[in-house]
């Protein structure tokens, strides 16, 4: 931390970061810790990748962050999925690559990264829950892709912050499945944007007209998925500025 100044946190990932098509998790916690000497700075970009993040590295560093926090991979594992998914984010993002490996070697690469320019303590979020079926193809590939952002946490050193472990474990307490399954393609998120900018109805409502849990769009968090977010990034807040000893796992005890 630096002292005479704010402990500074560091909000990096996609559009779930970003906050315009999902409800915006970063200003969930300027509001939590308004009175506290924290800062945030939300650094999404909505249809980001792990690729991209690396590439646009620069801007993080030059913050001078006391925590990052990192929440990226959905696209990643969302363009795994279909040969249509695949060709929304490439026409996006132009990747290079789009594959597991690929996407372990480009978080590790970000971890490096931040750790050889930075004093920042990161924390790795894994993926948001893809769709909210628990046992579906979409939520079987999230799990797959979480795995890797816990392996790479404990190789490179980071804190894993277990999103996706927290939102099936909620999925599967509801006592039906969705009013919305995922789909391939992103029909659902287009027309919840439509709704949202152009109908003005709120993220939550749309959500809710949809029998959706977590999201508005079985991929971008309502007020539920994005207060999950801001509950994990909140405890690492508090557990780094409580100067917990840097060997101590991050733990999701309740």
């Amino acid at each position: 931390m630096t002292p005479g100044r704010p402990v500074r946190v560091v909000c990096v990932g996609d559009s779930n970061t970003r906050g315009q098509a999902a409800v915006d998790y970063v200003e969930l916690l300027r509001r939590r810790f308004r009175s506290r000497p924290f800062e945030f700075v939300n650094r999404g970009v909505n249809f980001d990748l792990a690729a991209n993040v690396l590439a646009r590295l620069d801007r993080v560093i030059a913050d001078e962050p006391d925590i990052v926090t990192i929440l990226i991979g959905t696209n990643d594992a969302n363009a795994t999925l279909s040969d249509e998914n695949r060709r929304v984010i490439t026409m996006a993002k132009r990747p290079a690559r789009l594959t597991i490996d690929g996407y372990r070697e480009d978080l590790l690469g970000i971890v490096q990264r931040l750790k050889q320019h930075t004093r920042a303590r990161i924390g790795l979020l894994s993926l948001p829950a893809l769709g909210e079926e628990p046992d579906s193809p979409a939520n079987r590939r999230a799990a797959e892709y979480s795995a890797v952002v816990e392996e790479v946490a404990a190789a490179a050193g980071a804190a894993y912050l277990p999103l996706h472990e927290r939102q099936v474990a909620h999925l599967r307490s509801l006592p039906g499945p969705p009013g919305t399954a995922y789909r391939s393609g992103y029909f659902l998120a287009s027309t919840a944007s439509l709704q949202h900018f152009l109908l003005r109805r709120s993220l939550d409502a749309i959500a809710a007209r949809r029998g959706l849990s977590l999201t508005t769009d079985t991929l971008h968090q309502n007020s539920r998925g994005a207060g999950m977010i801001a509950d994990l990034i909140e405890e690492f807040a508090d557990r780094t500025a409580g100067e917990v000893p840097p060997g101590e796992e991050f733990s999701d005890a309740e």
